[in-house]
């Protein structure tokens, strides 16, 4: 199996307890002030973990343009979790969860469109079938 699968099995296996631990603890508070504190732990861990693997070297690499794209990705990031944890203190997580991962379309949109990486037809059916995975849980 190559790393990178490896490393997105485990990723997707921390998001699914993510969205559960989550919506446990915002149970006395809002989804504002659980994000806040959510993201002060992620903060500090993403520091350590560069810190302990040595990557911290890497940043001399980075370009204006590298820092740029980061942070447009930083601020599209802090907006997704805002309007997540919002969405999951008020809904389902069961459903929010699904709504929040149709992301993906916009995800393969954009790297067909942008990064030209290759459309496939395996790709082509996954994605109707997460599209018709989410008609049928929002469209009553």
């Amino acid at each position: 199996m190559p790393t990178w699968i490896f490393y997105a099995l485990l990723s997707m296996v921390f998001a699914g307890f993510t969205a559960v631990i989550a919506k446990l603890g915002l149970k006395n508070v809002s989804g504002d002030a659980g994000l806040a504190v959510r993201t002060a732990f992620v903060f500090v861990l993403v520091w350590v973990n560069a810190l302990a693997f040595g990557h911290v070297r890497d940043f001399n690499q980075l370009t204006y343009k590298d820092v740029f794209f980061l942070a447009l990705s930083g601020i599209t990031t802090t907006l997704s979790w805002i309007f997540y944890y919002r969405a999951i203190k008020q809904g389902d997580v069961s459903a929010v969860a699904v709504i929040d991962k149709a992301s993906i379309v916009i995800t393969l949109v954009l790297s067909f469109w942008i990064l030209k990486e290759p459309f496939t037809w395996r790709i082509a059916l996954a994605t109707i079938l997460i599209v018709s995975g989410l008609l049928v849980l929002t469209v009553k």
